[in-house]
């Protein structure tokens, strides 16, 4: 008998024919609750992941989104970025989970999505995984950096490549005042990324500048490569 951490209700968590031979493994989280969150299924921008279904064709074009089209046609972040991947879409469940585990403090749901993001994260070729880091007063605030916890919950190890100046909230901005941020990161000098492919974990992908003023910096300081990797397509 275990204990959904969503709901808490005790479930019999019922393992697969998979599951029980070991080829899956067991999800954290009972059905009903699973079924609350929306995979990203279909055609997605091969830049972001965005899903393109719900585009009209004048917003989107080879595959591509027009916000990553836009990315591109800027000589200051043409490139930096290889592209990123995520799992699920941002619709009202995960924006309660979200709640409950980024600004309410449940470290342990962490654990929900662990195996969803180990299959992923093992077909990915890369030299190193960091994540974007929290500055020290956002840090005392939260408690625990939540890109480091998904991470850390789905068993990848992970090199705090990166310090945070603090600024004010991202979920505070709007979203050109997130496109138009100045770098808000600096290297941690004891880091070495030369001529090696960096992935970079965080939460959920909004705007795209976050991870782009971070891979920025990474390929500035010598990365080959720089993808990311995030939960939740916002």
């Amino acid at each position: 008998m275990s204990r959904c951490l969503l709901c808490h209700q005790e479930t019999m968590l019922q393992l697969n024919w998979r599951q029980f031979l070991c080829i899956e493994e067991a999800t954290e989280l009972c059905d009903k609750c699973r079924e609350m969150f929306v995979r990203i299924e279909g055609e997605r921008c091969q830049k972001c992941s965005r899903p393109l279904d719900e585009l009209e064709d004048a917003y989107k074009k080879d595959g591509w989104c027009q916000d990553c089209l836009h990315w591109e046609q800027d000589p200051l972040f043409q490139g930096v970025l290889e592209k990123n991947i995520s799992i699920f879409i941002y619709n009202d469940a995960m924006k309660e989970w979200v709640a409950r585990f980024k600004y309410r403090g449940d470290y342990v749901l962490a654990r929900s999505f662990a195996a969803d993001i180990r299959r992923v994260i093992e077909k990915l070729d890369y030299d190193q995984a960091t994540v974007i880091p929290l500055s020290d007063e956002r840090l005392r605030e939260r408690g625990f950096n939540q890109a480091k916890a998904l991470a850390t919950e789905a068993g990848i190890q992970v090199t705090e490549m990166m310090e945070r100046v603090h600024t004010e909230k991202q979920s505070k901005k709007s979203r050109i005042e997130r496109i138009n941020a100045k770098q808000v990161f600096r290297l941690n000098e004891k880091n070495d990324c030369q001529d090696e492919k960096i992935l970079i974990f965080d939460d959920i992908y909004t705007t795209g500048s976050t991870l782009r003023q971070a891979a920025k910096l990474l390929r500035e300081a010598g990365a080959k490569e720089v993808c990311s990797f995030t939960l939740i397509r916002g």
